[in-house]
């Protein structure tokens, strides 16, 4: 067993390249059933952590991020995506997303699949592993869902304010990983030899956020209120990277307009 010393402080470019391995090989989703697509391709990942000798928390419904890591405090969450389909953004039912959530550095992982596709195998299109600052780098926001009670006309129904976030998905925010298998870090992280870089990204923060809202019940109306973003205008950079040798399009991102059409 290493010393806390001798581990490393992330085991993302392994994760990575044991993805790159699998697409490559053409190690095929297993469909056990067809109730649920979330549930195979997090299985799939299972497959890959368990093959680098990862230690890991089992995913369950309601729980962020779907893999906790043990042994290092680091998360990914798993999202699967239909090509063609609703492949530009993607629900975020239980969290906001962000590249830090209770002592973790969280990544995420998006892969496509064909959305025809009928057999119980089916295979990885393209996929992307992105350090969650990529899509959001607000570390403060803590998600909870709250309620109100009082509503109706005997005054005994609850409404609860369960939030559901929409973000973009790497594949919306960055020409260059269509059929790719593509990592997007923060740029100062220390790069790793079995890596090539094959592009530099950044995210320029808004000159507003949005710090709540009220709801009009008669209405139907939703009104946000907005305040002064301190960092209005700070570039968050990223590079990205695919494994050494691989071949593909440089990764640049996309004008800032087309990326806001995906949540819209």
């Amino acid at each position: 067993m290493p010393s806390p010393e001798d581990r490393p402080k992330t085991l993302v470019a392994d994760v990575f390249i044991a993805c790159h391995k699998a697409v490559r090989s053409g190690l095929l989703i297993h469909r056990a059933t067809r109730a649920d697509k979330e549930f195979h391709f997090q299985n799939w990942f299972g497959e890959r952590l368990k093959e680098i000798g990862v230690h890991y928390d089992q995913p369950a419904r309601n729980t962020y991020p779907d893999f906790r890591l043990v042994e290092i405090a680091e998360g990914y969450e798993v999202k699967a995506l239909a090509y063609p389909g609703r492949e530009a953004n993607y629900d975020c039912n239980s969290q906001a997303p962000s590249g830090y959530h209770n002592g973790r550095s969280i990544y995420y992982l998006f892969g496509r699949y064909p959305k025809d596709a009928d057999a119980d195998d089916y295979p990885v299109i393209d996929l992307v592993v992105c350090h969650g600052d990529f899509l959001n780098a607000d570390h403060d926001y803590v998600h909870a869902n709250k309620n109100v009670k009082g509503f109706g006309s005997y005054g005994d129904i609850m409404i609860r304010d369960r939030k559901m976030y929409v973000a973009p998905t790497p594949f919306a925010l960055a020409d260059g990983t269509t059929g790719q298998i593509t990592l997007i870090l923060p740029r100062g992280m220390r790069p790793d030899p079995r890596l090539q870089a094959v592009g530099e990204l950044a995210r320029v923060e808004a000159d507003r956020l949005i710090v709540g809202y009220t709801f009009d019940l008669r209405k139907n109306l939703l009104v946000p209120r907005y305040a002064e973003n301190p960092g209005a205008g700070k570039a968050h950079h990223f590079a990205a990277y695919r494994a050494r040798g691989a071949k593909g399009p440089a990764v640049v991102m996309k004008p800032v307009a087309t990326a806001t059409e995906a949540i819209e």
